[in-house]
């Protein structure tokens, strides 16, 4: 950290408000992603419908896995070395990915999706790297927790050109999803509005309480 950034948490630790939110934001983030990979084992299991997507049948499906995931995690190890220069938007966007993840697992489990025709798996290169079970999720769709992740971290990041910069990799990753037919087109127009939303729940007074720094 620089000796700014170092400043700006010494004084957000001071806090004793700030401490409880941080400890009890990690433990509930924690909690969220475990229970989230079981909630993402069962809608794999669990048969859905193939929609007809007017959009995805004019384009050829073609692997951008590696394109997609360069931008994905490009942009998430870019927002969180700016977002630790703040803590409070720090923890305010942590906040919001967690109310995202409960608002994906109202929605899928409300629409259970088959994946779309012609659909190219999308494994992640990092999880395959370092070995896993071998089972990629197709049936996680509405709406994209891809697309939506680098919009919130848009929202919650400071600066203009930061901003630009993750909303226009959220567009490309929304755009790769297509081309891959990973998700159909309501999954990616839909995830800007469910991060939109989850950064504004994060931001109620009874987030801002519990997170603020006087």
């Amino acid at each position: 950290m620089t000796p700014a950034t170092t400043n700006t948490w010494t004084h957000a630790w001071a806090n004793r408000r700030f401490r409880v939110a941080f400890f009890v934001t990690l433990a509930i983030l924690i909690a969220t992603l475990s229970g989230f990979r079981v909630f993402l084992d069962f809608v794999e299991l669990r048969r859905g419908v193939v929609l007809n997507d007017p959009v995805l049948s004019l384009i050829p499906p073609a692997d951008l896995t590696w394109l997609t995931f360069t931008l994905i995690y490009g942009g998430l190890a870019s927002a969180v070395v700016v977002l630790s220069r703040q803590p409070d938007l720090l923890l305010r966007t942590v906040q919001a990915y967690i109310v995202m993840i409960f608002m994906r697992v109202v929605f899928m489990y409300a629409t259970p999706l088959d994946p779309p025709q012609g659909s190219i798996p999308l494994g992640d290169p990092l999880v395959e790297f370092f070995g896993s079970s071998g089972v990629v999720l197709t049936r996680d769709l509405f709406f994209s927790g891809h697309t939506a992740t680098l919009v919130l971290l848009g929202l919650g990041i400071p600066g203009r050109r930061w901003r630009a910069a993750l909303f226009a990799a959220a567009g490309t990753v929304a755009l790769c999803l297509l081309w891959q037919h990973v998700h159909y087109t309501i999954d990616v127009l839909a995830a800007p509005l469910a991060a939109y939303s989850s950064f504004r729940i994060a931001g109620f007074p009874a987030f801002r309480r519990l997170g603020t720094i006087p």
